[in-house]
């Protein structure tokens, strides 16, 4: 008899009728106290806890996500309209990724990773209808503006990386791009240029503002000429051969100099690597061409030379969007946040 009650006093508690039936309570109550609720006092939520814990109990977590019509999952998705061969492992997506992860998971929740090209219109509707998640962050807008605003029109957890449009009605969070490439554009002049070139692709709005913001900064600074545009993916497999061909292009128009004086770079990995190309046809930087780049990444400080950037606080622009998020799950009003850039001098300009 001893060795039964022994049996039956260390079985693993799996159900939550055998927590029930260990308490002396009806299952109903077991999961009003694991799950906090003030219906049952404190003394026996705290016995049903302890009790919990020590025989290694854990609620079921999908039963308990299809009562409460929540997936305890959020939806980070990466949309790549503009730029296909980007890939995740791109710097700037790992740094904003790792501070979204950081502050979903502090919060209770996991996280459902999504790198998508789109294909067709229904995309996003996709992802916010797959009943998989219980919000969507989007990093960046791509390309795909017109499709978020129109998903962001019935579906209201939805915050995107990005720019805010007047009478936008998503959630955004983003740099003023506009300001940071007047930024970058001021610091190439006050350090002597009269001719500048942009490197990056406009199609995407954040870039395209970017481009703005040096094209102000140049008419301001009573400039005759416009930023040469150069076009140029972020995807870093055929990035150094775009910007290459470029550099190549401006040398035979030069003679053999380059005919701009300093570069502005849509991100700190196309500057960069706009440097390097540099290097190799023995043009120095700063010396001969100044370079500024965008985003201020760790590797920015750590190349050679250390690059003059823009910062963009991502840290703080990633906790704006799970705090927007979250507003939003709760039936809050969350709307955009514009961050201010700053101007990070160092070796390149």
């Amino acid at each position: 008899m001893n060795e039964n009650f022994m049996e039956q006093d260390v079985r693993r508690v799996r159900t939550i009728a055998d927590l029930a039936e260990l308490a002396g309570v009806s299952p109903g109550t077991v999961s009003r106290a694991l799950a906090g609720k003030t219906l049952v006092n404190e003394q026996t939520r705290q016995r049903i806890k302890a009790l919990a814990d020590e025989h290694g109990f854990r609620p079921n977590q999908m039963a308990s996500r299809l009562r409460t019509r929540r997936t305890g999952v959020i939806g980070v998705v990466v949309p790549l309209g503009h730029e296909r061969r980007q890939h995740l492992s791109d710097p700037f997506f790992m740094t904003m990724l790792g501070h979204l992860v950081d502050a979903l998971t502090e919060n209770g929740y996991d996280v459902m990773l999504s790198r998508v090209i789109p294909d067709a219109e229904d995309w996003l509707d996709r992802v916010v209808d797959s009943g998989m998640v219980d919000g969507v962050l989007l990093i960046g807008q791509s390309n795909q503006y017109d499709a978020i605003e129109r998903v962001a029109r019935r579906y209201r957890p939805l915050v995107a990386w990005g720019v805010t449009l007047p009478g936008q009605v998503h959630a955004a969070v983003g740099t003023d791009n506009l300001a940071g490439g007047r930024l970058a554009g001021e610091r190439l002049v006050a350090h002597g240029c009269r001719r500048i070139a942009f490197l990056g692709d406009t199609s995407a709005p954040e870039i395209r503002a970017r481009y703005d913001g040096v094209v102000a900064a140049m008419a301001e600074a009573g400039l005759p000429d416009a930023p040469l545009q150069l076009s140029c993916h972020l995807a870093s497999d055929i990035m150094e051969q775009e910007i290459a061909a470029h550099i190549d292009a401006l040398l035979q128009q030069g003679g053999g100099e380059m005919p701009v004086c300093g570069i502005a770079a849509a991100s700190d990995m196309i500057a960069m690597t706009a440097v390097r190309v540099l290097a190799d046809r023995s043009i120095a930087v700063p010396g001969a061409l100044a370079v500024v780049g965008y985003d201020d990444l760790p590797l920015a400080a750590q190349a050679v030379p250390r690059l003059t950037t823009i910062r963009q606080d991502i840290a703080a622009g990633a906790q704006a969007m799970v705090d927007a998020l979250f507003a939003r799950i709760g039936g809050e009003e969350a709307g955009s946040v514009v961050l201010a850039p700053d101007l990070i001098a160092r070796d390149s300009a």
